[in-house]
């Protein structure tokens, strides 16, 4: 059924109407307010999946980057009036930038040690935000940041006041990064980024300079941590040391694994499953992981690819069965002719 290009764009459009219609029958502005931070992790595990999914580069600074744009946007706004949406747009160059920087360096490394490096990056991206107090204000961190101002339109201002409000906005941003990310991946950069992960060498022998497209999708991908850390600080308004801490980009990890990695719409499921199995466990409370580790790990056990990776594997067998099938059914008719001229 979904090998028909018909029948995948009605299922996104009925997705989309379901997400637009999730405000009208929430229970209230709490349930509302957990979904958009939902989307707004899938944002930057959409992010991360292209250098991890599609170019297959670990990268466990992931979580300081998304802190730097979120960073950036509160010390823009708070210390120095600058206007929400200039610093909303400020804040994804400023994360690229530095993951420009970044990837130069680190990307010259190749398997286990470019993840370590990349994990001290991300320590070191820690320790300036909580040390460097007259900036980040430190372990205090940064309060009363604004929500997102209202935007001027010919039939009236949009206003982000509420959580219904700012939850339309999340999604919105949250189609537009899909779309984004499906046109790169569609595109010959895409298949440039998953041929490197599928053999540098063959890729470098086919002319691609594996350099140059390993920090473009560093780059790609840590604009969009960018994007969703300034989404995050006009969203929750108070920001923390501890959201650059290395176990933010275990969870975004763990949200592609269990969504589908290399997948364009995996991240966002398993953000999205994620973020409700640990919430309808908070009862739990500290005892909530006992449950969710052993179903996370039955879960890798009979989907390694994730829930969607499983579904692009049935429909390729599928259709593999399908492909073997005709040939048969062929090389019979030809035979049955062959014996007729014969006879």
């Amino acid at each position: 059924m979904l090998d028909n290009p018909l029948h995948k764009r009605l299922l996104l459009g009925a997705l989309l109407v379901l997400a637009l219609l999730f405000p009208v029958v929430a229970a209230n502005d709490y349930v509302i307010y957990v979904m958009a931070l939902a989307y707004i992790m899938a944002i930057a595990a959409v992010g991360l999946n292209l250098i991890l999914g599609y170019t297959g580069q670990l990268n466990l600074a992931h979580a300081g980057f998304m802190a730097v744009g979120a960073y950036t946007v509160g010390i823009l706004t708070v210390d120095y009036g600058v206007p929400y949406w200039v610093a909303f747009a400020l804040a994804g160059f400023v994360a690229a930038a530095l993951g420009f920087l970044a990837g130069v360096v680190s990307l010259r490394l190749k398997t286990h040690y470019f993840v370590i490096f990349t994990l001290c990056v991300g320590f070191i991206m820690y320790l300036v935000i909580e040390k460097w107090d007259w900036l980040t204000h430190g372990t205090v961190g940064l309060i009363g940041i604004p929500a997102p101002t209202p935007i001027p339109t010919p039939f009236g201002a949009i206003r982000f006041d509420t959580p219904v409000q700012q939850y339309y906005l999340v999604l919105a941003f949250l189609v537009l990064a899909l779309w984004v990310m499906h046109r790169i991946v569609r595109s010959l950069l895409g298949r440039a980024f998953v041929a490197i992960r599928n053999s540098e060498d063959l890729a470098e022998a086919l002319g691609i300079d594996l350099m140059r497209t390993k920090v473009l999708a560093f780059v790609l991908s840590t604009f969009y941590a960018g994007l969703a850390g300034a989404l995050y600080a006009g969203f929750v308004r108070f920001l923390g040391p501890a959201m650059a801490l290395e176990s933010q980009t275990f969870d975004m990890v763990t949200f592609i694994l269990v969504g589908g990695i290399g997948t364009l719409f995996g991240p966002v499921l398993g953000a999205v499953a994620l973020t409700w199995i640990t919430q309808s466990l908070q009862f739990l409370q500290d005892y909530r992981m006992i449950v969710f580790g052993p179903l996370l790990i039955l879960l890798v056990m009979y989907f390694p690819q994730g829930i969607l990776g499983a579904v692009n594997e049935r429909r390729a067998k599928r259709a593999a069965q399908a492909a073997q099938a005709k040939r048969a059914a062929q090389s019979r008719q030809q035979s049955g002719r062959g014996a007729q001229a014969n006879a």
